[in-house]
């Protein structure tokens, strides 16, 4: 019945050989090839046994299974790479008793199983067995064409019921474990009744294919014959129960309907667009619209707020952690606690912040929430030149989706969040729209509590949402848009301001980020003013932190190299740490000269020191300007010019003066540009000292606009401008005389170190800037 013999083993991946079974076989594993190799040197008889899982490179003994088939190599061919491709005759069944792994491949001990010695008695039973196999492969042949009718004949006249299993079972296209069973079935009996239970599976499958393809042809139309394969998928995915996922759906939106707090406007929209979820077929393109639309509006805060505690002590207490200096702002944001906490049912004031970049709006908008128990949320509407990023485009486009505004909303998940528009001042206009139009709705009280987004197409109330606006440019903003803010001015901090900011707040987080602990690096009092002058030139404290944090990965790298800490940074070391001051405070003359004036400007990274010069050249009258000039500060020099003509005889100049000579007006650092009218009087002021040879006074800075008549009209930004003329060593400055209450707002220690000088016209700027 059966004998033992040691073959070579070959493992398959996803294969089974039955006996009587020709297959071609690619080999490439080392230990495998060995072992076609050893049998090829032998009687070219080998064990091939499928593999439990496909994926494993070295299996075990473990990992194959018990029964394999003895086959013999009729032809073999070596393929690039070491493949090997054999051309193996399965002849017997096969009992693995025990398997030995070689050194190079493996072999195993096996009964082998002669299966023309079993007896298999023929009885009516047995008969009508193999009767019904052979009938039932007929059906499957005809059904499924993979194999030519012809092949059933030499079936239907084998007399060996066990090889007829076998060819039948090599024929069908069987799952891996299946095709391993039926090759496991020793008894043929056995086989032949797991074939026909195959069999009977495999022609069911096979009749709710044919099943599906009849539904289909009737639902087709002759004009619609491209729309056959389409339609065959939705109904095999409704044969197969796919619907499951959209039923499943519609149950969780009708769950998170009755549990939620919704209006009934919106209750009724979400039950309508549930139903025809409901109805729409499983593969319609509108599902996925409905989904996005119900996601939205479930997941909106119709109505939950969050409750509000405003504590005016623990709120002073969250700004002054958070913030150093700015004193009038904390105050005023106080004051609208203070209403919101009398008042809590008035709209809250929409506040916009304007300063320098760097001066810490965005961050004093998070505090805002903090104080107020608040959510907070912030978009960046920078560059936005499109209507839809506000309002959200409308379902009947592929893609849509919410606005920034709801979309921010639905993120808070409360209506009633601290929101934040950021650099309001830069949003662009073109063909799509204005964007800054479509915030008038937002931020305006009378509207903003029926909100209607292109894509929700309910309205939404906006009217508890603490409104917060940051920007660099108040008159960039459009007008009708900045008159529904309150502006709230951040100035530019004092350099006691930002050592304090660079202590309290820039080294502690920038030593968390780099990975050091406070016992790592010390940085002495004097440095920090040394990277104010020397490194940073800036209005905020944005530049002064990433130098603290070039000096903390310094000092990071030192001890990462072995030196130990804490490391010292001092003025004498600085050098070593950081690379040659980029900025020289002190560049201001110190000796009067003629035609050279010092004038203040404001630039947008705060105040500056602009050295306005002069010089008179024989010509035609031409008024020369260099220094890339803006068209505001162009006529200012104009008017500056007409007024020194009207004052010809009172400076005791020649009639034509402005015919035979030719004046230059340059302003250094001629690759930025500048523009504004504040520099009127220190132009004039130049042209009249080049003029009459009189020299001006080393020591005195001027800002301020000129007229026709000579009168000085009011600048602002007189805060930067005093601290750029204080860092620079200046000692006087001539500013507009209704500038004079703005001086309140410089600090104590530079206000008292300076000495300021009202003018309301020229004739007083002209005695205090020049010698007689």
């Amino acid at each position: 019945m059966s004998e033992k013999q040691t073959l070579p083993l070959l493992p398959l991946r996803g294969l089974v050989v039955y006996p009587h079974m020709m297959v071609n076989i690619d080999v490439g594993r080392d230990r495998s090839v060995a072992a076609i190799e050893a049998a090829i040197a032998g009687d070219s008889r080998i064990l091939v046994v499928s593999q439990k899982d496909p994926e494993l490179d070295d299996p075990t003994a473990a990992d194959l299974y018990d029964v394999g088939a003895v086959a013999e190599i009729r032809q073999f061919l070596r393929l690039p790479e070491g493949v090997l491709r054999i051309l193996v005759d399965g002849q017997q069944r096969a009992e693995i008793m025990e398997i030995r792994e070689g050194e190079t491949y493996a072999e195993a001990d096996v009964h082998v199983i002669d299966e023309e010695s079993v007896e298999t008695p023929s009885t009516k039973g047995m008969e009508a067995l193999v009767h019904g196999v052979t009938s039932k492969f007929e059906e499957w042949v005809k059904l499924s064409h993979k194999i030519p009718p012809e092949a059933l004949v030499s079936i239907s006249i084998m007399e060996d019921m066990g090889r007829l299993a076998d060819i039948i079972a090599s024929h069908l296209s069987l799952k891996h474990e299946v095709r391993q069973d039926i090759l496991a079935t020793i008894d043929v009996r056995a086989r032949l009744h797991r074939l026909y239970e195959v069999l009977v599976y495999e022609l069911d499958i096979m009749g709710i294919e044919q099943k599906i393809n009849r539904r289909v042809r009737k639902q087709m139309d002759k004009v619609q014959r491209d729309f056959y394969l389409r339609e065959q998928i939705k109904a095999i995915h409704k044969e197969l129960g796919d619907d499951a996922d959209k039923s499943a759906d519609v149950d969780c939106y009708r769950t998170a309907l009755a549990e939620g707090a919704y209006p009934d406007a919106v209750r009724e929209t979400i039950e309508r667009e549930i139903h025809r979820l409901d109805v729409s077929p499983a593969m319609s393109a509108e599902v996925g619209v409905i989904r996005s639309y119900l996601d939205c509006l479930i997941e909106l805060p119709w109505m939950h707020t969050t409750k509000e505690t405003v504590d005016m002590n623990a709120a002073r207490a969250v700004l002054e952690r958070d913030h150093y200096g700015l004193e009038k702002i904390k105050e005023r944001i106080l004051d609208y606690l203070a209403v919101r906490q009398l008042a809590p049912e008035q709209n809250a004031p929409i506040l916009c912040l304007v300063g320098a970049p760097g001066v810490g709006k965005t961050s004093l908008g998070a505090s805002i929430a903090r104080a107020m128990g608040r959510e907070f949320i912030r978009i960046s509407l920078g560059g936005i030149r499109d209507e839809a990023e506000i309002r959200g485009h409308r379902r009947t486009y592929v893609g849509a989706m919410p606005g920034r505004i709801i979309e921010g909303i639905r993120r808070a998940g409360t209506k009633n969040p601290v929101f934040l528009l950021d650099e309001v001042d830069k949003i662009a206009m073109d063909f799509h729209g204005d964007p800054s139009a479509a915030l008038l709705e937002v931020l305006d009280p009378a509207q903003n509590c029926t909100f209607s987004d292109h894509f929700v197409e309910l309205p939404f109330d906006l009217s508890q949402v603490f409104w917060i606006v940051t920007a660099n440019h108040p008159a960039r903003i459009p007008a009708p848009l900045r008159d529904r803010m309150e502006i709230l001015n951040l100035s530019s901090y004092t350099e006691m301001e930002k050592v304090e900011i660079a202590r309290r707040h820039l080294l502690p987080r920038q030593r968390i980020q780099n990975g050091l602990k406070a016992k790592d690096i010390r940085i002495s009092a004097g440095v920090y003013p040394v990277l104010i002058r020397s490194y940073t030139r800036e209005a905020g404290v944005r530049e002064l932190e990433r130098v603290v944090g070039q000096l903390c990965r310094k000092t990071a790298r030192r001890i990462v190299e072995g030196e130990t800490p804490p490391i010292a940074v001092t003025k004498a070391n600085l050098t070593e740490f950081l690379e040659r001051p980029k900025y020289h405070p002190a560049r201001q003359e110190k000796k009067p000269l003629v035609g050279v004036v010092t004038g203040l400007a404001w630039t947008e990274v705060g105040g500056d020191v602009l050295r306005t010069e002069v010089n008179i050249l024989r010509g035609k009258g031409k008024l020369i300007l260099t220094g890339q000039l803006g068209d505001v500060m162009q006529e200012s020099a104009q008017a500056a010019l007409s007024y020194v003509r009207s004052r010809a005889d009172a400076l005791h100049l020649a009639e034509n003066f402005y015919e035979t000579d030719d004046i230059h007006i340059h302003l250094p650092e001629g690759a930025i540009p500048k523009d504004g009218p504040s520099a009127g009087i220190t132009m004039a002021t130049a042209m009249i000292s080049a003029l009459t040879g009189r020299k001006v006074r080393a020591d005195v800075a001027m800002t301020g606009e000129i007229t026709l008549r000579g009168n000085v009209l009011p600048i602002g930004g007189l805060k930067e401008k005093t601290l750029a003329a204080y860092r620079e060593g200046v000692h006087t400055i001539v500013l507009p005389q209704e500038n004079e209450r703005d001086i309140e707002d410089i600090p104590d220690a530079v206000r008292a170190s300076l000495e300021f000088v009202p003018v309301a016209h020229m004739d007083e700027v002209l005695k205090v800037a020049l010698y007689n």
